[in-house]
């Protein structure tokens, strides 16, 4: 990595100093206050935001036979989730130790994984309060691997990842060729990875998404393939303020002698559960990313 100049340093000295103080302050405030509190602000003042212009074109291009007042309740409620999000992710340590706010429902099979512990990848999707879609595995001791996208500024970036060591304890890696080695090597190991699989992967491959072709990334589907472990996908919903539904739903990625056929055949699996599961709360997923090849 190359070396930052002296006025770069400085500015992400500056940010992480302001990233220090807001953690400070929003730890002050009990979490549901904070959780209420920011998801109001964010429902008032994101929509003045380009991106809520869009979410709107997002959410006509998936979703076209809800109406324009339809969309902008979608949005606003995806706005006051986002807020909500934000403020919880400084309590994410406090809230892993408080099972009476999580409601979990895996099928059968992930059950299975969970009381004999064994390797698999737990995918999810930006819903709810995502970055708490590993407390089952967690709760069941389950040491979790987990990958992200780094921040450019590494202070701040160094910060953030320490704030996630509770939900990752098998350790949090940004994307690069070396992280997918460690992946394998972790899974043949017997323990767990958590991805999110439903951003724009523009480098990956097209699977259809609410009908129409969207970018998807192959990974999760060429790791469980590779390593031969079951891939469980995952969601959080927002029941009621700070309190969740985590519900997890086992499937296997196909062994033929097509690799590429196999992976694309799970990685539009994981995205038919995906919309099944965006239709039925569409305000909780994020509708800000340009998910669709078309958008």
């Amino acid at each position: 990595m190359a070396r930052s100049s002296p006025l770069q340093d400085f500015q992400y000295r500056i940010e992480a100093a302001f990233l220090r103080t807001a953690i400070f302050l929003f730890r002050l405030i009990p979490v549901d206050m904070a959780s209420a509190a920011m998801g109001f602000f964010w429902r008032k003042l994101a929509p003045l935001n380009s991106r809520h212009k869009r979410a709107l074109r997002h959410l006509e291009l998936a979703l076209p036979e809800t109406s324009e007042g339809q969309r902008q309740e979608i949005v606003r409620g995806m706005w006051d989730n986002l807020g909500r999000v934000a403020a919880e992710t400084f309590h994410i340590a406090d809230l892993m130790k408080q099972n009476d706010r999580f409601k979990a429902y895996p099928d059968e099979r992930t059950q299975q994984i969970l009381d004999e512990n064994t390797a698999c990848i737990w995918v999810s999707m930006h819903s709810g309060n995502w970055e708490l879609c590993v407390q089952p595995p967690v709760r069941y001791g389950q040491k979790v691997t987990g990958v992200y996208q780094a921040l450019k500024n590494p202070i701040t970036d160094e910060i953030l990842r320490d704030m996630r060591k509770e939900l990752y304890r098998g350790g949090l890696y940004s994307k690069s060729h070396q992280t997918a080695r460690k992946l394998i090597s972790t899974l043949r190991q017997g323990e767990s990875v958590g991805i999110m699989a439903d951003l724009r992967e523009a480098r990956g491959i097209k699977v259809p998404f609410f009908g129409l072709p969207a970018y998807a990334t192959p990974i999760p589907a060429s790791l469980a393939r590779t390593c031969g472990v079951p891939i469980v996908v995952g969601r959080v919903v927002r029941t009621k303020g700070v309190h969740f539904r985590i519900e997890g739903r086992c499937i296997d990625v196909p062994v033929t002698d097509d690799r590429k056929a196999d992976i694309e055949a799970a990685t539009i699996e994981i995205h038919k559960i995906f919309e099944e599961w965006i239709r039925e709360n569409p305000e909780q997923w994020m509708w800000i990313h340009r998910k669709w090849a078309l958008a």
